[in-house]
């Protein structure tokens, strides 16, 4: 699966947050959610314009974002 086929980014839309295609659900707000303890089955069921793949696409973009971070130690 391609999370660039399921996720957007649009200055217009939530200041350009990603968000899944064609609604206004941010990739941060599904995370948010997963990390309450929300499971997939519980997000299908309250955001019905979602798929399955929404969350698998929001879960690769957040995975592939934390990739590409370079952390650069500060001397104290």
């Amino acid at each position: 699966m391609n999370w660039e086929d399921r996720i957007a980014v649009d200055p217009k839309v939530l200041v350009g947050k990603p968000v899944i295609r064609n609604t206004r659900i941010a990739v941060e707000f599904i995370l948010d959610l997963l990390a309450e303890g929300w499971t997939r089955q519980q997000i299908l069921e309250n955001y019905p314009q979602l798929q399955d793949d929404d969350i698998r696409a929001a879960c690769r973009y957040a995975a592939e974002t934390l990739k590409q971070e370079r952390v650069y130690p500060l001397s104290v």
